[in-house]
């Protein structure tokens, strides 16, 4: 969607203005251009200059030009000092150059606006160091903050180049186990652009001149009113799984961020009822990874336990169907 370089100071970035945006409010068209940025922020830098199209200042609200040349030149944002902190962690594997943790539900995987602290990176960093060397403490793919499961950490400069290679060019094996409400009839693949939603900043949504997303996915068993799959993904963008199964009107169980409003199925047993309103994230969990080793070259893979929020879950559907 655009291109980035470093001038001195300067972080910049530039975009033509697609076709499909045109006479759109520029604030609104910054947005889908460069999605690490909020709405807010865009905003401020066109306020000041910082934003320009065709080099000129504008105002947010003036109408985008398709065609038009979009450029961001903005100071980088000061960088966040992470600690470590003494919190459990769940290795499932661990040599000099990789960590493969089972992180759980509801830890958040590196520090932020509005988690400085409490993060899956912290952890690591008391259990490993070495890691305050590496970008983003080793970090190179995340999973949601609600969404359960395996992932892994770079240890060493050989493995961080090494592991983003592999997962630009496509080959790690991910395999995430989730339940959906509705009874699909069959699996399938799902090939949908995904990016910033045009008006809820804190979604991703299907949209036009979005980044290329692909997911596959497989039933595992129907019930009445859900159906639990297996999904794979070839590319890794932010909520891809949940925001591909809420374009396909099969939104996860238990997100009320893409999945609207709760829903009750007629009839329903009290005990399902509960189990749904009760169920606290997204029935989403990263089960298996499967990737070389940065190091020997071999392939390795990795599974992991459904957890217990999920198993409980899918015993109620099961009990509910007998």
């Amino acid at each position: 969607m655009s291109d980035e370089y470093e001038q001195d100071d300067c972080y910049t970035q530039v975009a033509v203005i697609p076709e499909e945006f045109h006479h759109q409010r520029l604030d609104q068209v910054a947005a889908q251009l460069f999605p690490d940025f909020s709405r807010a922020k865009l905003q401020s830098w066109i306020k000041t200059g910082e934003l320009t199209v065709d080099g000129e200042v504008f105002k947010a609200k003036d109408k985008a030009r398709a065609g038009a040349l979009m450029a961001l030149s903005a100071e980088p944002e000061p960088e966040i000092s992470w600690a470590a902190e003494d919190i459990p962690l769940d290795i499932v594997y661990e040599d000099e150059h990789v960590i493969v943790v089972n992180k759980p539900a509801g830890l958040v995987v590196h520090p932020g606006s509005g988690n400085p602290a409490g993060t899956l990176v912290n952890a690591l960093l008391a259990h490993a160091p070495e890691l305050e060397l590496l970008p983003r403490g080793g970090i190179v793919h995340r999973l949601d903050k609600d969404t359960s499961g395996i992932m892994f950490v770079a240890k060493s400069p050989l493995a961080h180049k090494s592991l983003v290679s592999q997962l630009s060019e496509r080959t790690v094996k991910r395999e995430y186990s989730a339940v959906c409400i509705g009874h699909l009839t069959g699996g399938g693949k799902i090939n949908q652009p995904i990016g910033r939603h045009p008006t809820a900043r804190t979604k991703m949504a299907v949209v036009q001149g979005g980044k290329p997303a692909v997911t596959h996915y497989r039933i595992v068993k129907r019930f009445a009113n859900h159906t639990h799959i297996a999904v794979n993904l070839e590319t890794g963008r932010t909520h891809q799984i949940r925001v591909h199964m809420a374009w396909k009107k099969y939104p996860l169980l238990g997100d009320p961020q893409y999945g609207g409003r709760l829903r009750l199925p007629k009839g329903a047993t009290p005990e399902l009822k509960a189990a749904i309103a009760d169920f606290p994230r997204q029935a989403l969990h990263a089960k298996t990874l499967g990737f070389q080793h940065p190091e020997t070259e071999e392939w390795v893979q990795f599974d992991t336990e459904l957890p217990e929020d999920l198993l409980n879950l899918l015993k109620v559907l099961e009990e509910e169907d007998a």
